[in-house]
């Protein structure tokens, strides 16, 4: 089958803001569809449809997650060493395969357990309450800022055992990391922040080991499979990548949550009224409008076959879940809201062997953030045109930098 030969733009405010006519036109014309990069070079295979897109997730031996494991010696020998900082950003399970992944997974495993989530029920309950109580009198407020990106920071700091005092810098770092840099400039003013950062983690790496505590990142410190435990890089890109996905997610998850029951007064209303039905809402939050616009890339391991088209080893496949929860051919009436909706099989997490290991974390920070607004503020309301709203340009998440929002006090 010859390659597409339409382009569609996916990046920028205008397609950010209602993402869904251009995902269901590729998934009826385009389905796997090829965009050669500017340059001619970092060409990309997006996928569009939910049984193509549930496909490469759970295939993970022909559609990896580290390139490099698709070059050969020669090819990995002409390419430049990562820095070190790369190193330790980079090092995680997200971009392991394999054995390697199995190992890393199965550490955090060990500590991120159910068990240590629920205990965190009352916790972030209390954080919820705690916002809410800063800005009730005010009668207003942004609801990202003061509301959605505190609650989730606040909830991986104390997890992992950041002492409070350390939260605002904290906030920064972690602001750091999910910021595109779009020139030199922003990039050398990033790599400073995330520099600072990985020495804050070494000391207290250092302080934990000597004086263990109750938190994550003793039980990271601590927690060993067949007599192996996780290496510095392996460590501090753990840590890394527990506050970056389980963070800028959540926040998301709550921003478009409360969009789109604004955009839905009735279902609004029966949440209000039905606050049980929360766990069931949740999902439907996941499907209807995920947080994470698309999986992280994944790469052909040899040449291989997807939908009729032939894709070579080394290149890049980009599953757009956010498509998929949306695909007709997998869901009734895909572009209606509906709380009461069965839930099970969207991709709002992912799938297969890289399903988020914070899903749980991410679903009872939802629903208490969710249902504690709709308790705590009557009458709450959008203040802007959803279409005036300002949107990340960050290509992997999918939400809004700010939500303005007003309620009767």
């Amino acid at each position: 089958m010859s390659m597409p030969k339409r382009e569609y733009l996916l990046y920028g405010q205008e397609f950010k803001a209602d993402p869904f006519p251009i995902y269901a036109r590729m998934r009826e014309d385009d389905p796997i569809c090829y965009h050669v990069g500017i340059t001619g070079e970092n060409s990309l295979w997006f996928v569009s449809r939910y049984e193509d897109v549930q496909t490469v997730l759970r295939e993970h031996r022909r559609f990896v997650k580290n390139w490099r494991s698709t070059r050969t010696p020669e090819e990995l020998a002409k390419l430049q060493p990562a820095s070190e900082l790369t190193q330790l950003l980079d090092h995680h399970m997200l971009n392991a395969d394999g054995a390697d992944h199995a190992r890393l997974r199965s550490l955090v495993n060990k500590v991120f357990t159910t068990k240590m989530i629920n205990q965190q029920r009352e916790q972030i309950q209390s954080i919820a309450d705690r916002l809410i109580d800063d800005v009730a009198a005010h009668g207003e407020m942004d609801l990202i800022d003061d509301f959605a990106f505190p609650l989730p920071i606040v909830v991986i700091a104390q997890i992992l055992g950041i002492p409070p005092e350390d939260r605002d810098r904290f906030r920064a770092w972690s602001n750091a990391f999910v910021t595109p840099t779009l020139s030199e400039a922003e990039w050398q003013e990033a790599a400073v922040l995330l520099t600072q950062f990985v020495a804050y983690l070494r000391q207290l790496f250092d302080e934990r080991r000597r004086s263990p505590k109750d938190d994550l990142i003793t039980g990271l410190l601590q927690a060993e499979e067949d007599g192996q435990r996780l290496n510095e890089q392996e460590l501090f890109a753990m840590v890394i990548l527990l506050i970056t996905a389980g963070h800028e997610t959540t926040v998301n998850l709550i921003g478009n949550a409360m969009r789109a029951l604004f955009a839905h007064p009735d279902q609004m209303t029966k949440l209000r009224e039905e606050p049980s039905l929360i766990g069931n809402a949740v999902e439907e939050f996941l499907r209807y409008d995920g947080p994470v616009d698309r999986a992280t890339m994944r790469f052909a391991a040899e040449d291989t076959e997807l939908g009729g088209f032939t894709i070579r080893r080394g290149e890049t496949i980009v599953p757009l879940l956010i498509s998929a929860n949306r695909d007709p051919r997998a869901f009734d009436n895909p572009d209606d809201l509906d709380i009461t909706r069965q839930p099970g099989k969207h991709l709002g997490f992912g799938f297969g062997v890289h399903y988020c290991v914070g899903a749980p974390l991410a679903r009872m920070e939802g629903a208490i953030a969710i249902n504690t607004l709709l308790r705590r503020l009557p009458n709450l309301r959008l203040t802007a045109e959803i279409s005036a709203l300002e949107w990340s340009i960050v290509p992997l998440f999918h939400g809004t930098s700010h939500l303005p929002v007003k309620w009767d006090e």
